[in-house]
């Protein structure tokens, strides 16, 4: 891991957990006020480039230390679209 880019693992788990429970907090998400749709994007968006950082951390470990699952991940890349496990 680069600790310079390493974001460490209960910063992602946490925001996750924030976001899960500001979602379980609402009865209904299609009628909740701008502001508050503003709040929820804000928490979404950390959590997702908590996450993605953390995946480019991994997929950096697996690289170095075990190259054929890192194979399969890259073949299974979440933000490829056209990613398949079939090596071609």
């Amino acid at each position: 891991m680069n600790p310079e880019f390493s974001i460490p693992r209960p910063l992602a788990a946490g925001a996750v957990f924030h976001l899960t429970e500001e979602l379980a907090g609402r009865e209904d998400l299609r009628q909740l006020p701008d502001t508050d749709y503003q709040h929820l994007a804000g928490d979404i968006k950390r959590a997702y480039v908590l996450l993605v950082h953390q995946w480019l951390d991994y997929m950096k470990y697996l690289k170095d230390n075990y190259p054929y699952l890192f194979s399969l991940a890259m073949r299974g890349n979440p933000f490829d679209q056209d990613a398949s496990p079939i090596v071609k």
